[in-house]
């Protein structure tokens, strides 16, 4: 191959981009520039074989073998073809094609992979008169093409698999914490410059042993990738064979030299769950070096007077019943944690950030990290009487921020805000409206106000939009207790009745919700003369999409006889609205079984149950495929998808801005004639496909769907009228 530098392309989680480019320079590679989603770097062959070895958090290596220009699905088929495919398959080689990224006319990544294959296989056939079998698993060869609107990048994928498949793991538990999300968790909190003061590792909530296994390997300068048996470019033509094994003996030697004594240890109350851990050390050669015992988070002590670090990721509730266990766990380890770790470092990675205060531990530093598709707090503690606060309040010290400027200035917008949306809201009879939404930029919240009944309180749920990178930490949190610090008192509202929820970050695609799994603490609210459950405690989400009032009132105003379908259907208030409005029939469908329970207690509610609603729990676009074949037809419809989704139980990856002309598509054959389908998205940048207002009757209503109290942000939402023929 050509000694230029090679150009590549790391990817890593979200949130531990910097420190995959710290990696890749120590394994030779220049010139490394974060992106979204990885590092581009150059480099050598060897730098790349490196970086599959020796990184702890990158996910894949690609190396780019071509970059070309395609307007449509022929012209990226053509260029395909013209590349040279001889110099990286070898005769009888297995192929797999990815296809990412988003593509003006290829909006579909499983029709963008399968161009890919045909082009590569045409190739190959007119140059050898043989195609390559396809191996979706472990291929020989694993290209990917990944296109920015016309420009697309060909690479072939050097990891075949992502690498924080390391090959220890044979069991996960529930909820696997990915081993590279555990590196990096560890990388942040210092785990490596600790390791090599000799101090201790506690994992005292160890589960399969993940975190501990990880900080073995980092205290050993064992390679990660010295336990996996496949990589993509083991097959790949281009492969240097002498280069890999001498990397390999070379990391070897390495974890040799760096043998030593590690106190490296976990613990977990499941006994099941240490045996798995045990067996998991096993597989990574690290036996013996590693120490796992079944024990009580109660009894978790340091072994040594050293000092250390404790690294967890406690339980945070995925199911109802664990909620108030996974509360009681967080308050538990506190309490050990300030009995018995003082001047102990302390990492906590939790899919819950407001569990955090349970810990009665002020964090120093606070990084979002993303374990699949699941958005992550790690809080990074120093145990000490200065990091102590009450457990389970917003915050310590808030008091002392109650007069600060920022905090007066801050409540007297709140009090204008509610001088203007009460008397608006009370002439209206809206009792759940929007009360500030980062009217001023530097205090980047969110505040909704919620009238329950049964008994009647006035509720707060606070978010807080994620700060741009260049905004100072401090800076960050001092904003935050001077809004949590005034709340109260300029509202009226009650301390324990405000929550704050999980950071919800700005972005394009504008997600609509996230989805946890069931919970209980349900409140009752009015809109319309309807009634709705709503939770503030364990969702992104309240279950009531306040920004969609109007909206669901003309749903109510056109349902009047009408068979009525609810795509994405989520708590299913839309549903409400039309059945209060006389719908004949209503069809709800969604793929959380959580949020169609959820839709049926609604309707219970205001007494609309009966056989005339259905409910189904569906991947709404497998489901629209096959109505389309069915005889139903509705008068009324609305499609409100989320943004961006890529749920394991829905077949591939929805993304709205380019998938929402097939779903309105597939919309329009299921209306009855003179049907009405109203479509509604929150992507911030939304812009509707030019080819589908020419073969529909579309009218913009985002104007008049707009709520006043959400006047300030005109983008909060698209919602528009589609008319069947």
């Amino acid at each position: 191959m050509s000694a230029a530098p090679l150009r590549f392309l790391a990817s890593a989680p979200r949130g531990l981009a910097d420190l995959l480019a710290r990696e890749l320079s120590s394994c030779g590679a220049s010139e490394p520039r974060e992106r979204a989603g990885g590092v581009a770097f150059h480099g050598s062959l060897e730098s790349a074989y490196r970086a599959c070895l020796w990184s702890r958090v990158a996910n894949r290596v690609f190396l780019e073998v071509a970059q070309f220009e395609a307007g449509d699905a022929d012209e990226f088929l053509a260029q395909v073809r013209r590349i040279d495919w001889t110099a990286h398959l070898a005769a009888g080689a297995t192929l797999a094609c990815d296809f990412s990224g988003r593509h003006p006319a290829i909006t579909h990544t499983h029709f963008g992979a399968l161009k890919l294959k045909d082009g590569i296989v045409d190739a190959l056939r007119a140059a050898r008169g043989a195609r390559p079998d396809v191996a979706p698993d472990r291929p020989d060869v694993r290209v990917h093409a990944h296109a920015h609107n016309a420009s697309v990048t060909l690479a072939i994928d050097l990891s075949g698999d992502s690498l924080h498949r390391r090959g220890y793991r044979a069991q996960g538990g529930e909820a696997p914490l990915k081993e590279n999300v555990a590196a990096g968790v560890l990388l942040r909190a210092g785990w490596a410059e600790l390791a090599a003061a000799d101090a201790e590792f506690l994992d005292p909530l160890c589960g399969s042993g993940t975190f501990c296994i990880e900080a073995a390997l980092i205290a050993g300068d064992r390679a990660p990738g010295l336990t996996r048996s496949y990589f993509g470019f083991l097959g790949w033509q281009g492969h240097d064979p002498a280069l890999w094994e001498r990397l390999k003996t070379e990391a070897v030697a390495r974890a040799s030299a760096a043998r030593r004594p590690l106190c490296v240890r976990g613990s977990d109350h499941d006994a099941a769950a240490i045996r798995a851990a045990q067996e998991n050390a096993r597989r990574a050669g690290l036996e013996g070096q590693v120490h796992f015992a079944a024990g009580a988070l109660a009894a978790a002590a340091p072994a040594t007077e050293h000092g250390g670090l404790l690294c967890t990721n406690p339980p945070y509730g995925v199911r109802l019943e664990d909620r108030e266990r996974a509360r009681a766990v967080h308050r538990e380890l506190g309490v050990v944690l300030r009995e018995r770790f003082q001047g102990w470092d302390v990492a906590v990675l939790t899919g819950a950030p407001e569990l955090g205060r349970e810990l009665g531990l002020r964090a120093h530093r606070t990084h979002v990290i993303w374990n699949g598709g699941l958005e992550c707090r790690l809080l990074r503690l120093r145990v000490d009487s200065a990091s102590t606060r009450v457990p389970g309040t917003l915050g310590h010290g808030l008091a002392r921020h109650r007069d600060s400027p920022g905090a007066q200035m801050f409540a007297n917008r709140i009090a204008k805000n509610l001088k203007r949306l009460r008397s608006w809201s009370q002439r209206e009879g809206i009792s759940c409206y929007r009360l500030y939404d980062a009217d001023m930029p530097e205090y980047a919240f969110a505040v909704d106000t919620y009238t329950v009944i049964e008994p009647q309180q006035q509720w707060l749920c606070v978010q807080e939009y994620a700060a741009p990178a260049e905004i100072e930490a401090e800076a960050v949190r001092r904003r935050r207790a001077e809004v949590l610090a005034s709340l109260p008192e300029a509202t009226g509202v009650a301390p324990e009745r405000v929550r704050v929820r999980t950071t919800r970050r700005r972005t394009r695609r504008g997600e609509q919700y996230q989805k946890a799994d069931e919970q209980g603490q349900f409140h009752v609210v009015m809109e319309a003369g309807l009634k709705f459950y709503v939770n503030f405690e364990d969702y992104l989400d309240t279950g009531l999409f306040l920004d969609h009032r109007l909206t669901r009132a003309r749903l109510r105003a056109a349902a009047r006889g009408a068979r009525f379908l609810n795509l994405f259907g989520y708590t299913g208030t839309a549903t409400v609205y039309a059945a209060a409005g006389g719908a004949a029939a209503t069809t709800t469908v969604d793929l959380s079984r959580t949020y169609l329970e959820w839709a049926q207690r609604n309707l219970a509610l205001n007494g609309l149950a009966g056989a005339s609603h259905a409910f189904v729990q569906a991947d709404c676009r497998a489901w629209l495929e096959q109505a389309a074949h069915a005889a139903a037809r509705y008068e009324l419809v609305f499609l409100d998808p989320p943004t961006f989704s890529n749920s394991k139980r829905m077949e591939g990856v929805l993304d709205i801005e380019r998938d929402h002309a097939q779903l309105i598509d597939a919309c329009v054959r299921l209306l009855a004639p003179g049907g009405l389908l109203l479509f509604s998205t929150n992507a911030q940048r939304f812009r509707l496909d030019e080819a589908l207002q020419a073969r529909c009757a579309i009218r913009d209503i985002s104007a008049a769907t707009l709520p006043q109290d959400f006047a300030r942000n005109p983008r909060v939402h698209r919602c528009y009228e589609v008319r069947g023929s």
